[in-house]
């Protein structure tokens, strides 16, 4: 039984802290991107070091008061805001934001759970190395938010999920007790791997508070373009060309549906269109070479064979970095006139990639024999990662439609499931897809989930009801 975070537990709290640790909950602790889910606390603590949130959890753990960790607030799943039950104690680590240290040699930084992904990325640059990891979220989000919900983004393609790019960490577990594992090897073949257990697991089994990452070189040459394709199988058949030319070269490689450059004109944010008729299915590709290799001649032959295969239509190539940058803030902005919209209901889910045409054909279909909406298919194609987003037809109001969005989402999630995908591809859990995983997980796998949260957080403490339902 969880005890609440009240006036008697957050005495005894602060005196065991320094004076300005603990403040009452100010309302962006408690919000999150979509607003659909308004949280609940009964403080909020703020530690600067490792020590102080151990001190937290200990406390936490002894009095049985449940503690929800806080990022960056851009969990789109509600990882971040409990709703319900006795008010926990949100644990904020925006006071340990520093890079500890920069190795370019080892291809490693060490970075406190509070910096940003942006902060984590210049202090990449400055040494002459890329932090690959790329949201659009990514001047707020933090790199302890990220790492504990196995962050996805744009450059999964060529690097890697967050878990990828994390040789190691320092975190607290739910007893209160300190793992100092902040090593920078590639090879540490030594028992059961901590590391990747509390990657991805939403605060549920620990909180991380500083992660070593590793760093890459960076491309000599950048190039990117946007290009016209007939259809999703197109545009599939065009990664499959470009990573057979350019193996190991596509820095990134996104579905644009028309859908969504509609959306950007209607609502905004607003940005330059490069085509004067929009078409329904743009790709935008990144490419990063090595010095040796001409840029636009590896673009140009990729487009031309493209174009020669019936694969590509049209298309824009970036001829410098601000033309380059102005493509990337046309895919970026998409998000954002999606919220200025307003969804009926949000997915993001991964399909092997073979399957991705036939998914979108049939859930199109069985989505308009049960209404008339407007649909966003796009994302992070090269890695098979859609935002397969559900709207209402201009004119209607989302509001109209909310009785009808857990069919949807039903519908959806079901078809993915069917094709062997998974209803959460980089967005994580969190709360709003518990029932999701309880009904689409492998029951042993399931099983296994809980005996590890029992077994690391026998109190229960951790983020209480994240990826897991409570009791």
């Amino acid at each position: 039984m969880m005890n609440p975070c009240d006036a008697a537990f957050l005495d005894a709290l602060a005196a065991r802290l320094p004076a300005d640790t603990l403040r009452p909950p100010e309302p962006r602790y408690l919000e999150e991107p979509r607003g659909r889910w308004q949280g609940r606390a009964g403080a909020v603590a703020r530690p600067a070091r490792v020590e102080e949130v151990a001190e937290v959890i200990r406390a936490c753990a002894a009095a049985r008061v449940g503690v929800v960790p806080f990022g960056g607030g851009t969990s789109l799943v509600g990882g971040q805001v409990m709703t319900e039950g006795p008010l926990p104690l949100v644990l904020s680590l925006e006071r340990m934001a520093a890079v500890r240290s920069v190795s370019a040699a080892d291809g490693a930084l060490v970075a406190e759970a509070g910096a940003t992904l942006r902060a984590v990325q210049e202090a990449a640059e400055a040494a002459g190395r890329l932090f690959p990891l790329s949201l659009a979220s990514e001047g707020t989000a933090t790199i302890g938010g990220a790492l504990s919900t196995n962050a996805g983004g744009t450059g999964v393609l060529r690097y890697g999920n967050a878990r990828d790019l994390c040789l190691g960490l320092e975190a607290v577990l739910p007893d209160g007790s300190v793992w100092h594992g902040l090593k920078r090897l590639r090879k540490d073949n030594t028992g059961y791997d901590l590391r990747n257990l509390l990657v991805g697991a939403e605060g549920t089994l620990g909180v991380i508070t500083a992660a070593s990452l590793r760093l890459y070189p960076q491309p000599a040459h950048r190039l990117v373009a946007l290009l016209v394709v007939p259809s999703p199988q197109a545009a599939q058949r065009l990664l499959a060309l470009a990573e057979a030319r350019l193996g190991g070269l596509v820095s990134a490689f996104e579905l644009i549906s028309g859908t969504g450059l509609d959306f950007l004109a209607e609502a905004g944010p607003e940005v330059r269109m490069p085509f004067a008729v929009r078409p329904d299915w743009s790709v935008l590709v990144e490419l990063g070479l090595p010095q040796a290799m001409e840029p636009e001649e590896a673009m140009a032959a990729l487009y031309d064979e493209g174009a020669g295969g019936g694969l590509v239509l049209d298309g824009v190539i970036a001829a410098s970095a601000a033309q380059a940058d102005a493509l990337w803030a046309l895919r970026e902005a998409i998000p954002e006139a999606n919220r200025r919209i307003g969804a009926v209901s949000s997915h993001d889910i991964s399909l092997p990639l073979s399957a991705i045409p036939g998914f979108l054909a049939e859930v199109g279909e069985r989505l308009t024999a049960m209404g008339d909406f407007r649909i966003n298919a796009f994302g992070h194609l090269g890695d098979g990662n859609l935002h397969y987003n559900i709207f209402p037809a201009r004119g209607q109001s989302r509001a109209a439609l909310e009785a009808i969005r857990p069919a949807v989402q039903r519908l959806v999630h079901d078809l993915v499931d069917a094709a062997g995908g998974s209803v959460s591809a980089e967005h994580g859990i969190g709360r709003a897809k518990v029932a999701d995983l309880e009904r689409y997980g492998d029951p042993a796998r399931l099983a296994a989930l809980r005996a590890i949260k029992a077994a690391l957080d026998p109190a229960g403490i951790m983020n209480p009801g994240a990826v897991l339902r409570d009791g």
